[in-house]
């Protein structure tokens, strides 16, 4: 198993490095075009998610984890499928909330040789090989963007879901980002672009800073659930589409 997770992180090392062969620059684009139709089947009926980003190294004693699953449960009674990448810390911790909140969880897990595998509160999940394909399905099925303590895994998240919202190729969906503190010197450089006109004084209102659950919710009731007039529906599968 460790060799084949080893394989597909060398296919995709080899793919950014430059030109490769037309063969297998075309073997590359077949894999991920099989890639996108097995989540786009995966994930067709989830309903409205909300998608949670976060460190997978915080252990379930650490506040930042008691703070995620407490907002997975939230999420999950306002009627959210709640997602994240799939794995441990506070991907774990949210998918835990929502699971025992009678809730809907799945996960977006990427193949790693190490690190990484499926936390056991998913309802679903699919296992993805490439990071920007894993990116796109995180936020595609997205209605409301959480962002908690995390790495740079998390801050290359948040910033793919500003640009999307500030370029309008997603609608401005709410990003909301949990634990001021922890937060604090991000968000004075953000302003700190918004000073220097590098960012439009627009922009500061794409996101919502927040330590409070309950103004989590009611931020994302506002802006996402009233705002673009979200029914939990189900959408049927199709018997002849094999679904």
């Amino acid at each position: 198993m460790k060799t084949n997770k080893l394989k597909l992180i060398k296919d995709e090392n080899l793919f950014v490095r430059g030109p490769l062969s037309r063969f297998n620059e075309l073997t590359f684009a077949f894999k991920v075009f099989f890639n996108f139709i097995k989540a786009f089947r995966k994930m067709h009926f989830l309903g409205p998610c909300v998608t949670v980003f976060g460190s997978a190294r915080f252990t379930n004693d650490s506040a930042h984890y008691k703070n995620a699953e407490m907002i997975g449960a939230a999420l999950a009674k306002t009627g959210f499928t709640v997602m994240t990448g799939g794995g441990p810390g506070i991907m774990e911790a949210a998918n835990k909330g929502a699971f025992e909140a009678g809730g809907y969880s799945v996960g977006c897990n990427i193949i790693l040789p190490f690190e990484q595998k499926q936390n056991p509160y998913l309802h679903k999940w699919i296992d993805i090989p490439y990071f920007f394909l894993r990116k796109v399905i995180l936020v595609k099925y997205s209605y409301a963007f959480v962002v908690m303590p995390g790495g740079i895994g998390t801050l290359d998240e948040l910033f793919e879901a500003l640009t999307l919202i500030q370029t309008k190729v997603i609608q401005d969906f709410p990003v909301v980002i949990f634990d001021s503190i922890y937060h604090k010197e991000l968000c004075q450089h953000i302003q700190i672009m918004a000073q220097n006109e590098s960012i439009s004084p627009e922009d500061m209102k794409l996101l919502f800073v927040t330590d409070s659950v309950e103004e989590l919710i009611s931020h994302i009731e506002q802006y996402s659930i009233k705002k673009f007039g979200l029914i939990k529906k189900q959408v049927k599968p199709k018997w002849w589409l094999g679904e």
